[in-house]
């Protein structure tokens, strides 16, 4: 079996065992209501069964995106000649400005 199935598969059985962690600490903690709501239905099952899998999905999908990044190979660093950083420097900008007048518009 190629390794990248392998990957797959092992991030999505972790995945799914966080999952059931973390659904069983939500009805454990009866965070918001949940765990009530849960346990005192008789279709309470269906409830957790749902947050199982749709949470399984969210998290499989993210321990499988943080696998493959974690694979990438490290930087070696800028290649192909050396940078040239640009200096900045201010430029003269002429600026006219009407002259100044006194009370009644005389020039001083």
């Amino acid at each position: 079996m190629p390794e990248l199935v392998r990957l797959y598969i092992r991030s999505v059985l972790i995945g799914f065992g966080l999952s059931l962690a973390f659904t069983a600490g939500l009805i454990w903690l009866d965070v918001m209501g949940v765990g009530r709501l849960i346990l005192a239905s008789s279709q309470g099952w269906i409830a957790a069964l749902m947050l199982v899998v749709f949470n399984g999905i969210i998290f499989a999908g993210v321990q499988f995106g943080l696998r493959v990044m974690m694979m990438a190979e490290p930087d070696e660093g800028p290649r192909g000649g050396l940078r040239q950083h640009d200096v900045w420097q201010p430029a003269p900008a002429p600026v006219t400005a009407p002259a100044r007048t006194g009370r009644r518009g005389v020039k001083r």
